[in-house]
């Protein structure tokens, strides 16, 4: 009977648990839904013109993340149209602009291989689409002919020769073996991912939890460690529990998120570098630690009770950072690694920005998964 009763008491507080979670991560006031939000800027990205990496004329890596996002953001909504559009938009690169398609010989263009493998999740019909997305993913571990001794080395190693110890790698290089995982089922993929964010972690990783912009910058960057944040995210959700690298990327993922707990801003978000309460909000950083957040809630790996608020509480406050074109504001424009602190203190700040609208898709696909 004493059992039965206890039973009794600690029912509702489950469903109270249960239910914070869901209201919190759910219910939003008109106009910051994830379904609005999301359509908004899934929309206006179908209707934007390509951004191309750096000055070369192939398609950016920005421009892939964003793609990506109104992908997942689709599937999430179960919205057919923006799926079409965004199939369209690839079939026309591929059929009419064949010289944007970007070259397999460098981190930030590889990881292009990640948009047709997604592409390819929505239209399992396109076998093209698998093709070429294992292409470039199986191309970033493929040694080149003129490949440096140091080049050599890391492919002996058994890492990616496009390795350069940049937490921007740490997105670049996992969502292409990530997505060639997803598509496949070949565990080679993943751990080939797992193994590299492994070494990153090792290396890279600081006491606080946080990341150098690079080992000779010592500068917390908000949009680098964003990579950083979305690449833990991604390996983590990829990658199979009885991975010998499972509970090394977790504890690495746990613990910068604790990190960026500290940090956040008044706004509940964070700046443009991340330990400098005087500096300014930046957003697609901002993004990208959001949907960790989100993710970490959701699949389990952070405590509810912490974590739920603060991913509610940071998406609310970027809403506002978006303007009434559907353009998100206040986005750290393309950024080399520089040991300099004015250097990142000074940047310019854009508007509209693929890097920026990216996280936003992501954060408002992540709130909408069960």
């Amino acid at each position: 009977m004493k059992r039965h009763l206890l039973v009794i008491l600690l029912l509702p507080l489950a469903l109270m648990a249960n239910a914070s979670k869901t209201d919190l991560l759910q219910d939003f006031p008109a106009g910051s839904t994830p379904q609005e939000v999301g359509c908004r800027i899934a929309y206006h990205f179908a209707d934007s013109k390509h951004h191309y990496w750096g000055d070369s004329k192939f398609i950016g890596y920005h421009e892939v993340c964003a793609w990506n996002g109104a992908l997942m953001w689709g599937r999430a909504a179960n919205d057919a149209v923006i799926l079409q559009k965004m199939k369209e938009r690839f079939d026309d690169l591929v059929a009419n602009h064949k010289e944007n398609l970007p070259i397999k010989n460098h981190v930030d263009l590889n990881m292009f291989g990640s948009l047709p493998l997604s592409l390819y999740k929505s239209f399992p019909a396109e076998e093209s689409y698998k093709e070429m997305g294992l292409s470039y993913a199986d191309t970033q571990w493929q040694l080149p002919a003129n490949a440096k001794e140091s080049e050599k080395r890391l492919a002996r190693q058994g890492y990616t020769w496009q390795t350069r110890m940049w937490i921007d790698d740490m997105y670049m290089i996992t969502i292409v073996q990530a997505w060639a995982y997803r598509i496949t089922g070949d565990r080679k993929y993943i751990d080939r991912a797992a193994f590299e964010m492994v070494k990153y972690l090792d290396e890279l990783q600081r006491p606080n939890g946080l990341f150098y912009h690079a080992p000779d910058v010592p500068f917390y960057w908000g949009r680098g460690n964003g990579w950083m944040a979305v690449g833990l995210t991604e390996v983590l959700d990829a990658l199979p529990k009885d991975s010998p690298y499972y509970k090394r990327i977790l504890k690495g993922y746990k613990k910068m998120m604790k990190s960026l707990l500290r940090y956040r801003n008044d706004e509940g978000i964070w700046n443009q570098l991340i330990d400098q309460p005087d500096f300014w909000t930046e957003t697609s950083g901002s993004g990208m630690f959001t949907y960790a957040f989100i993710r970490g809630v959701k699949e389990g790996w952070l405590p509810t009770k912490t974590y739920a608020p603060a991913a509610r509480k940071a998406w609310l406050a970027l809403i506002p950072y978006i303007n009434s074109n559907d353009d998100v504001t206040n986005i750290c424009i393309g950024t080399n690694k520089k040991n300099d602190f004015n250097y990142y203190l000074d940047r310019p700040k854009m508007t509209g920005d693929y890097h920026g609208q990216a996280p936003y898709l992501w954060c408002a696909a992540a709130l909408l998964d069960d």
